[in-house]
């Protein structure tokens, strides 16, 4: 049996639940899978900033160049982005 494992990569790291909300309807509507780390645990203290509480949205290695185009503009508004 042939396993396929992905290579997560950061996309980016969303600033609130607007923009979370957001992103995964972008990557939901293009088909591109994605992960996002702390997604839950990150709304047990909202609005607070903290390095636990933050959420990062991953995507596939092979993805990361068609998510980065896809959230180009959301991202040159000065968001914290590794892809674009």
């Amino acid at each position: 049996m042939r396993v396929n494992r992905m290579a997560i990569v950061t996309l980016i790291e969303p600033q609130d639940e607007g923009e979370l909300a957001l992103i995964k309807s972008l990557l939901d509507g293009n088909n591109i899978q994605y992960f996002v780390q702390n997604e839950h645990f990150g709304s047990l203290y909202p609005g607070l900033s903290l390095p636990f509480n933050r959420r990062v949205v991953m995507v596939d290695e092979s993805d990361l160049d068609r998510a980065g185009i896809l959230l180009g503009k959301l991202t040159m508004d000065g968001g914290t982005d590794q892809a674009g």
